[in-house]
């Protein structure tokens, strides 16, 4: 059943076949996870987000437009809710971000095998602007396209495209002062 399409999963779902939603969570999970972590900075808040997000899609399912990719629907859920949650958390907790060396890029199978090029690749995104990192995140690690990067996080295209190239550029500044300074360093 793991080979099903999203549209055939959903319709078992929307048939009552409530069991059918939980492949669609095995499937985006680490995705999920990947963008809220990227918001929120924290593995145990990151994990509660996706959890709620995918409550919200299965309850809203049903108004979901089959014209688009279930994917896009559920990140732009994810990605809203985990604003709310960092606006929160702001709002009424005073408190610093996690600022710890794990990343959400241990959870990608595509990231390089040497644990020091995960270190400074993790390095240099904390340095980056939130938006940022979700840009960078969404387009090389979910490799997903600028048309759906606007969709998800609600932002016009034209913008997307600015922001990727600025956010390359910052990341690529950033990973040079981190390789300068290890190598001072040596």
């Amino acid at each position: 059943m793991n080979h099903l399409s999203d549209d055939i999963i959903i319709s078992r779902v929307l048939q009552g076949n409530n069991d059918a939603f939980g492949l669609l969570v095995d499937k985006y999970k680490s995705y999920c996870f990947t963008i809220a972590f990227n918001v929120v900075k924290n593995d145990e808040e990151a994990e509660e987000i996706a959890q709620e997000s995918f409550i919200k899609a299965y309850k809203s399912l049903a108004k979901f437009n089959k014209e688009a990719k279930f994917s896009t629907w559920l990140y732009r859920i994810v990605f809203n809710t985990a604003l709310t949650a960092q606006r929160k958390a702001t709002r009424y907790q005073k408190t610093e971000f996690d600022n710890s060396m794990h990343s959400p890029l241990d959870f990608q199978k595509n990231v390089s095998e040497h644990e020091d090029q995960k270190k400074y690749v993790a390095k240099a995104m904390d340095q980056l602007l939130e938006a940022d990192k979700v840009a960078l995140t969404l387009f090389y690690f979910e490799e997903m396209s600028l048309e759906e990067i606007s969709e998800v996080t609600g932002i016009a295209l034209s913008t997307i495209k600015v922001r990727l190239h600025r956010a390359r550029k910052r990341f690529a500044v950033e990973l040079q002062k981190l390789l300068k300074e290890e190598a001072i360093n040596l």
